[in-house]
Protein backbone atom coordinates (compact mmCIF):
# COMPACT_ATOMS: atom_id res chain seq x y z
CA UNK A 1 0.00 0.00 0.00
CA UNK A 2 1.40 3.75 -0.92
CA UNK A 3 2.08 5.72 1.94
CA UNK A 4 -0.71 8.25 3.20
CA UNK A 5 0.98 11.16 2.53
CA UNK A 6 1.87 10.44 -1.07
CA UNK A 7 0.09 11.81 -3.73
CA UNK A 8 -0.37 12.24 -7.55
CA UNK A 9 -0.95 14.99 -9.91
CA UNK A 10 -2.18 13.48 -12.86
CA UNK A 11 -2.55 15.59 -16.23
CA UNK A 12 -5.50 14.92 -18.80
CA UNK A 13 -2.71 13.96 -20.87
CA UNK A 14 -1.83 11.73 -19.06
CA UNK A 15 1.45 12.41 -17.25
CA UNK A 16 1.57 11.40 -13.59
CA UNK A 17 3.68 12.86 -10.99
CA UNK A 18 4.00 11.56 -7.46
CA UNK A 19 5.22 13.69 -4.81
CA UNK A 20 4.27 13.84 -1.11
CA UNK A 21 0.84 15.55 0.50
CA UNK A 22 1.01 18.30 3.06
CA UNK A 23 -1.81 20.91 3.68
CA UNK A 24 -5.29 19.36 3.60
CA UNK A 25 -5.96 16.00 2.38
CA UNK A 26 -8.78 16.80 -0.17
CA UNK A 27 -8.42 15.46 -3.53
CA UNK A 28 -9.38 18.04 -6.36
CA UNK A 29 -9.13 18.58 -10.19
CA UNK A 30 -9.00 21.70 -11.82
CA UNK A 31 -7.12 23.70 -14.78
CA UNK A 32 -3.13 23.47 -13.97
CA UNK A 33 -1.03 26.53 -14.76
CA UNK A 34 2.26 27.65 -13.52
CA UNK A 35 3.97 30.89 -12.24
CA UNK A 36 7.56 31.94 -12.46
CA UNK A 37 7.74 34.58 -9.67
CA UNK A 38 10.69 33.86 -7.03
CA UNK A 39 8.66 35.97 -4.00
CA UNK A 40 5.23 36.76 -3.47
CA UNK A 41 3.55 33.07 -2.50
CA UNK A 42 1.05 34.95 -0.24
CA UNK A 43 0.25 37.30 -2.36
CA UNK A 44 -0.11 34.51 -5.36
CA UNK A 45 -2.02 32.24 -3.75
CA UNK A 46 -4.79 34.66 -2.44
CA UNK A 47 -5.27 36.84 -5.75
CA UNK A 48 -8.81 35.71 -7.16
CA UNK A 49 -7.36 35.42 -10.75
CA UNK A 50 -6.23 31.92 -9.60
CA UNK A 51 -9.59 30.91 -8.41
CA UNK A 52 -10.37 27.17 -9.60
CA UNK A 53 -6.64 26.81 -10.68
CA UNK A 54 -4.24 24.18 -8.99
CA UNK A 55 -1.52 26.31 -9.49
CA UNK A 56 2.02 25.08 -9.93
CA UNK A 57 5.30 27.47 -8.80
CA UNK A 58 8.45 26.62 -10.95
CA UNK A 59 10.64 28.28 -8.04
CA UNK A 60 12.10 25.02 -5.78
CA UNK A 61 11.83 27.04 -2.49
CA UNK A 62 8.57 27.47 -0.97
CA UNK A 63 7.41 28.60 2.55
CA UNK A 64 10.93 29.42 3.48
CA UNK A 65 9.44 32.93 4.95
CA UNK A 66 5.84 31.55 6.08
CA UNK A 67 2.95 33.28 6.36
CA UNK A 68 2.50 36.41 8.10
CA UNK A 69 -0.75 36.71 10.57
CA UNK A 70 -3.80 36.47 9.37
CA UNK A 71 -5.81 40.19 8.50
CA UNK A 72 -8.65 41.34 10.54
CA UNK A 73 -12.18 40.30 8.56
CA UNK A 74 -12.65 43.51 6.17
CA UNK A 75 -9.68 44.83 5.83
CA UNK A 76 -7.44 45.52 3.41
CA UNK A 77 -3.68 44.92 4.96
CA UNK A 78 -1.18 43.58 2.88
CA UNK A 79 0.31 41.05 1.50
CA UNK A 80 -3.22 39.20 1.27
CA UNK A 81 -4.88 40.42 -2.31
CA UNK A 82 -8.04 39.09 -1.00
CA UNK A 83 -10.01 36.94 2.30
CA UNK A 84 -9.04 33.62 1.38
CA UNK A 85 -6.55 31.59 -0.76
CA UNK A 86 -8.25 31.37 -3.79
CA UNK A 87 -5.98 28.11 -5.60
CA UNK A 88 -7.50 24.93 -5.70
CA UNK A 89 -4.60 23.19 -5.44
CA UNK A 90 -0.70 23.69 -4.98
CA UNK A 91 2.22 22.22 -6.45
CA UNK A 92 5.91 23.00 -5.53
CA UNK A 93 9.31 21.43 -5.20
CA UNK A 94 11.10 21.76 -1.76
CA UNK A 95 8.68 22.82 0.65
CA UNK A 96 9.96 24.31 3.76
CA UNK A 97 8.32 23.33 6.84
CA UNK A 98 10.40 25.49 9.32
CA UNK A 99 9.87 28.96 8.18
CA UNK A 100 12.47 32.16 9.34
CA UNK A 101 11.20 35.79 8.86
CA UNK A 102 10.25 38.15 11.62
CA UNK A 103 6.79 38.37 10.50
CA UNK A 104 5.97 34.92 10.35
CA UNK A 105 3.34 33.84 12.17
CA UNK A 106 2.79 30.16 10.73
CA UNK A 107 3.60 27.88 8.43
CA UNK A 108 2.89 27.46 4.74
CA UNK A 109 1.51 23.92 5.54
CA UNK A 110 -1.00 25.52 8.45
CA UNK A 111 -2.32 27.94 6.34
CA UNK A 112 -3.53 25.29 3.35
CA UNK A 113 -4.92 23.02 6.12
CA UNK A 114 -6.83 25.88 7.71
CA UNK A 115 -8.43 26.47 4.23
CA UNK A 116 -8.42 23.18 2.89
CA UNK A 117 -6.53 23.56 0.43
CA UNK A 118 -4.10 20.42 -0.67
CA UNK A 119 -0.65 20.57 -1.87
CA UNK A 120 2.25 18.01 -3.04
CA UNK A 121 5.90 18.74 -3.12
CA UNK A 122 9.59 16.68 -3.94
CA UNK A 123 7.82 17.46 -7.66
CA UNK A 124 9.90 18.21 -10.44
CA UNK A 125 8.18 21.73 -11.21
CA UNK A 126 10.32 22.74 -14.11
CA UNK A 127 10.01 19.65 -16.11
CA UNK A 128 6.37 19.43 -15.58
CA UNK A 129 6.07 23.17 -16.25
CA UNK A 130 8.49 22.63 -19.66
CA UNK A 131 5.22 20.28 -20.70
CA UNK A 132 2.54 22.74 -19.86
CA UNK A 133 4.59 25.18 -22.45
CA UNK A 134 4.93 22.51 -25.08
CA UNK A 135 1.36 21.16 -24.76
CA UNK A 136 -0.94 24.46 -23.58
CA UNK A 137 -2.60 24.68 -20.48
CA UNK A 138 -4.60 21.16 -19.07
CA UNK A 139 -7.07 20.30 -16.42
CA UNK A 140 -5.41 18.07 -13.54
CA UNK A 141 -6.34 15.93 -10.51
CA UNK A 142 -4.28 16.44 -7.19
CA UNK A 143 -5.23 13.27 -5.52
CA UNK A 144 -4.10 10.52 -3.23
CA UNK A 145 -1.23 7.37 -5.05
CA UNK A 146 -3.76 4.94 -4.78
CA UNK A 147 -7.00 7.16 -6.10
CA UNK A 148 -8.30 6.18 -9.39
CA UNK A 149 -9.17 8.50 -11.54
CA UNK A 150 -12.67 7.32 -11.84
CA UNK A 151 -13.25 7.68 -8.01
CA UNK A 152 -11.53 11.03 -8.31
CA UNK A 153 -14.01 11.92 -10.90
CA UNK A 154 -16.71 11.28 -7.91
CA UNK A 155 -15.08 12.41 -4.74
CA UNK A 156 -12.49 15.07 -6.25
CA UNK A 157 -13.73 18.65 -6.30
CA UNK A 158 -13.32 19.80 -9.42
CA UNK A 159 -14.41 23.27 -10.06
CA UNK A 160 -15.94 24.30 -13.39
CA UNK A 161 -14.29 27.46 -14.48
CA UNK A 162 -17.11 28.56 -16.02
CA UNK A 163 -19.93 27.76 -13.51
CA UNK A 164 -20.26 30.70 -11.60
CA UNK A 165 -16.50 31.13 -11.08
CA UNK A 166 -16.65 35.07 -11.06
CA UNK A 167 -20.01 34.73 -8.65
CA UNK A 168 -17.62 33.76 -6.24
CA UNK A 169 -14.58 36.56 -6.31
CA UNK A 170 -16.94 39.52 -6.51
CA UNK A 171 -18.43 40.82 -3.39
CA UNK A 172 -22.27 40.61 -2.73
CA UNK A 173 -22.65 44.33 -2.92
CA UNK A 174 -20.75 47.95 -3.35
CA UNK A 175 -18.27 48.30 -0.70
CA UNK A 176 -17.11 52.04 -0.13
CA UNK A 177 -13.87 53.21 1.07
CA UNK A 178 -13.27 56.59 2.47
CA UNK A 179 -10.51 59.04 1.17
CA UNK A 180 -9.81 62.04 -0.65
CA UNK A 181 -12.26 64.13 -3.04
CA UNK A 182 -11.66 61.74 -6.30
CA UNK A 183 -14.43 59.39 -6.34
CA UNK A 184 -13.41 56.03 -8.13
CA UNK A 185 -15.49 53.21 -9.19
CA UNK A 186 -13.83 49.91 -8.98
CA UNK A 187 -15.36 47.13 -10.69
CA UNK A 188 -14.61 43.66 -9.35
CA UNK A 189 -14.81 40.56 -10.58
CA UNK A 190 -12.17 39.38 -8.41
CA UNK A 191 -10.23 42.59 -8.61
CA UNK A 192 -6.72 42.65 -6.25
CA UNK A 193 -6.92 44.21 -2.96
CA UNK A 194 -3.86 45.86 -3.82
CA UNK A 195 -5.81 47.95 -6.67
CA UNK A 196 -7.83 49.50 -4.22
CA UNK A 197 -5.32 49.76 -1.99
CA UNK A 198 -3.09 51.83 -5.06
CA UNK A 199 -5.96 54.28 -5.38
CA UNK A 200 -6.51 54.86 -1.76
CA UNK A 201 -2.96 55.89 -1.53
CA UNK A 202 -3.40 58.09 -3.90
CA UNK A 203 -6.21 59.71 -2.34
CA UNK A 204 -9.16 58.57 -4.20
CA UNK A 205 -12.15 57.50 -2.46
CA UNK A 206 -13.43 53.86 -4.07
CA UNK A 207 -16.83 52.53 -4.14
CA UNK A 208 -16.44 48.74 -5.29
CA UNK A 209 -18.73 47.31 -7.05
CA UNK A 210 -19.55 43.45 -7.96
CA UNK A 211 -19.57 43.06 -11.88
CA UNK A 212 -23.36 42.14 -11.92
CA UNK A 213 -24.59 44.84 -10.10
CA UNK A 214 -26.52 48.02 -12.08
CA UNK A 215 -23.28 50.07 -12.50
CA UNK A 216 -24.79 53.18 -14.39
CA UNK A 217 -25.82 54.57 -10.90
CA UNK A 218 -22.27 54.32 -9.25
CA UNK A 219 -20.40 55.30 -12.57
CA UNK A 220 -22.68 58.63 -12.45
CA UNK A 221 -21.73 59.76 -9.22
CA UNK A 222 -18.10 58.46 -9.81
CA UNK A 223 -15.11 60.87 -11.34
CA UNK A 224 -13.29 57.82 -13.12
CA UNK A 225 -14.16 54.04 -13.71
CA UNK A 226 -11.24 51.09 -12.93
CA UNK A 227 -12.59 47.34 -14.17
CA UNK A 228 -10.23 45.17 -12.23
CA UNK A 229 -8.83 42.05 -13.03
CA UNK A 230 -10.79 38.20 -12.15
CA UNK A 231 -10.58 34.12 -13.43
CA UNK A 232 -11.47 32.66 -16.34
CA UNK A 233 -12.70 33.99 -19.97
CA UNK A 234 -13.98 37.22 -20.35
CA UNK A 235 -16.44 36.18 -22.73
CA UNK A 236 -18.52 34.49 -20.03
CA UNK A 237 -19.17 38.10 -18.60
CA UNK A 238 -21.61 38.89 -21.63
CA UNK A 239 -23.67 41.07 -18.65
CA UNK A 240 -20.51 42.74 -17.60
CA UNK A 241 -19.61 43.57 -21.33
CA UNK A 242 -22.63 44.77 -21.95
CA UNK A 243 -23.28 47.05 -19.13
CA UNK A 244 -19.53 48.67 -20.33
CA UNK A 245 -20.62 48.60 -23.54
CA UNK A 246 -23.62 51.14 -22.54
CA UNK A 247 -20.94 53.15 -20.14
CA UNK A 248 -19.04 53.62 -23.26
CA UNK A 249 -21.65 55.40 -25.30
CA UNK A 250 -22.72 57.94 -22.38
CA UNK A 251 -19.56 58.37 -19.96
CA UNK A 252 -17.17 61.26 -20.65
CA UNK A 253 -14.81 60.64 -17.93
CA UNK A 254 -11.51 58.16 -17.66
CA UNK A 255 -12.65 54.47 -17.68
CA UNK A 256 -9.07 52.32 -16.66
CA UNK A 257 -9.13 48.49 -16.91
CA UNK A 258 -6.27 46.05 -15.79
CA UNK A 259 -5.71 42.44 -17.13
CA UNK A 260 -9.52 41.15 -17.34
CA UNK A 261 -10.31 44.76 -17.50
CA UNK A 262 -8.01 45.10 -21.21
CA UNK A 263 -10.47 42.22 -22.33
CA UNK A 264 -13.52 43.30 -21.30
CA UNK A 265 -13.10 46.84 -22.27
CA UNK A 266 -11.97 45.72 -25.38
CA UNK A 267 -14.84 43.10 -26.07
CA UNK A 268 -17.14 46.24 -25.14
CA UNK A 269 -15.54 48.25 -27.68
CA UNK A 270 -16.39 45.27 -31.04
CA UNK A 271 -12.99 43.44 -30.11
CA UNK A 272 -11.82 39.85 -29.86
CA UNK A 273 -10.57 38.12 -27.25
CA UNK A 274 -8.62 34.31 -27.40
CA UNK A 275 -7.20 32.12 -25.28
CA UNK A 276 -3.02 32.12 -24.87
CA UNK A 277 -1.65 28.67 -25.11
CA UNK A 278 -0.53 28.67 -21.47
CA UNK A 279 -0.74 32.04 -20.37
CA UNK A 280 1.91 34.94 -18.54
CA UNK A 281 2.02 34.61 -14.68
CA UNK A 282 5.05 35.55 -13.29
CA UNK A 283 6.36 38.94 -12.10
CA UNK A 284 9.03 39.53 -15.30
CA UNK A 285 6.94 39.78 -18.20
CA UNK A 286 8.98 42.69 -20.78
CA UNK A 287 6.59 44.80 -22.04
CA UNK A 288 6.64 48.44 -24.79
CA UNK A 289 4.78 51.34 -24.74
CA UNK A 290 4.34 51.29 -28.33
CA UNK A 291 3.50 55.02 -28.03
CA UNK A 292 6.77 56.11 -26.57
CA UNK A 293 8.91 53.13 -27.40
CA UNK A 294 9.57 52.82 -23.18
CA UNK A 295 9.81 49.37 -22.22
CA UNK A 296 8.88 47.72 -19.00
CA UNK A 297 9.18 44.93 -16.77
CA UNK A 298 5.61 43.72 -15.64
CA UNK A 299 3.68 41.45 -12.95
CA UNK A 300 1.48 39.20 -14.80
CA UNK A 301 -1.18 36.67 -14.11
CA UNK A 302 -3.91 36.12 -17.08
CA UNK A 303 -4.80 32.92 -19.44
CA UNK A 304 -6.64 35.30 -22.25
CA UNK A 305 -5.41 38.18 -24.65
CA UNK A 306 -6.93 40.61 -27.00
CA UNK A 307 -6.83 39.78 -30.56
CA UNK A 308 -4.97 42.98 -31.61
CA UNK A 309 -6.28 43.01 -35.32
CA UNK A 310 -9.79 42.65 -34.26
CA UNK A 311 -9.84 46.39 -32.58
CA UNK A 312 -12.17 49.12 -34.29
CA UNK A 313 -10.84 51.67 -36.14
CA UNK A 314 -11.12 54.12 -33.01
CA UNK A 315 -9.12 52.16 -30.69
CA UNK A 316 -5.34 51.48 -31.06
CA UNK A 317 -2.70 49.05 -29.20
CA UNK A 318 -1.16 50.47 -26.32
CA UNK A 319 1.58 47.89 -24.88
CA UNK A 320 2.76 44.83 -26.97
CA UNK A 321 4.44 41.51 -24.74
CA UNK A 322 7.97 41.66 -26.02
CA UNK A 323 8.06 38.11 -25.43
CA UNK A 324 5.62 36.73 -27.77
CA UNK A 325 3.95 39.71 -29.61
CA UNK A 326 0.61 39.42 -27.68
CA UNK A 327 -1.72 42.26 -26.72
CA UNK A 328 -0.57 44.36 -23.63
CA UNK A 329 -2.96 47.70 -23.65
CA UNK A 330 -5.18 49.45 -25.40
CA UNK A 331 -6.58 52.78 -25.81
CA UNK A 332 -9.33 55.08 -27.45
CA UNK A 333 -7.92 57.18 -29.81
CA UNK A 334 -10.92 59.66 -28.98
CA UNK A 335 -11.79 59.09 -25.65
CA UNK A 336 -10.28 58.90 -21.91
CA UNK A 337 -10.62 55.08 -21.89
CA UNK A 338 -7.58 52.86 -21.62
CA UNK A 339 -6.56 49.84 -20.27
CA UNK A 340 -3.62 47.22 -19.71
CA UNK A 341 -3.57 43.41 -19.74
CA UNK A 342 -0.33 43.51 -16.78
CA UNK A 343 -0.85 44.49 -13.41
CA UNK A 344 0.75 47.70 -12.52
CA UNK A 345 -0.11 47.91 -8.71
CA UNK A 346 2.37 44.58 -9.13
CA UNK A 347 2.19 42.51 -5.50
CA UNK A 348 4.03 40.64 -5.82
CA UNK A 349 6.56 42.26 -8.67
CA UNK A 350 8.26 45.28 -9.96
CA UNK A 351 6.31 48.55 -9.04
CA UNK A 352 7.90 50.29 -12.25
CA UNK A 353 4.21 51.29 -14.01
CA UNK A 354 2.30 52.27 -11.08
CA UNK A 355 2.66 55.40 -12.89
CA UNK A 356 -0.46 54.40 -14.71
CA UNK A 357 -2.47 54.81 -11.04
CA UNK A 358 -1.37 58.43 -11.09
CA UNK A 359 -1.96 59.14 -14.53
CA UNK A 360 -5.52 58.02 -14.31
CA UNK A 361 -6.28 59.94 -11.06
CA UNK A 362 -4.86 62.99 -12.20
CA UNK A 363 -7.41 62.49 -15.60
CA UNK A 364 -10.23 61.90 -13.27
CA UNK A 365 -9.37 65.10 -11.38
CA UNK A 366 -8.62 67.41 -14.08
CA UNK A 367 -12.10 66.41 -14.86
CA UNK A 368 -13.99 66.80 -12.00
CA UNK A 369 -16.00 69.53 -13.33
CA UNK A 370 -17.29 67.89 -16.68
CA UNK A 371 -19.72 66.11 -17.91
CA UNK A 372 -19.52 62.19 -16.82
Amino acid sequence: MPNRNEWRLELEDGTVVRGVQFGSGRAVGGEVVFNTAMSGYVETLTDPSYRGQILLLTYPLIGNYGVPAPRMPGSLDPPYESDRIQVQGLVVQHYVDHPSHHASRRTLAQWLANENIPAITAIDTRTLTRRLREYGTMRGWLIPADMTLAEAGRVADQRDMRAGIFQEVAPSEPIRYEGGSIEILVVDAGAKDNIVRSLLGRGATVTRAPWHCDLAPLADRAHGIVIGNGPGDPKDLGALISQIRSLLDAYRRPIFGVCLGNQILALAAGGDTYKLPYGHRGVNQPVRDLLTGHCYVTSQNHGYAVRQESLPEDWQPWYVNLNDGSNEGVRSRTRPFFSVQFHPEASPGPRDCGFLFDDFLSLAGSMKAGPR
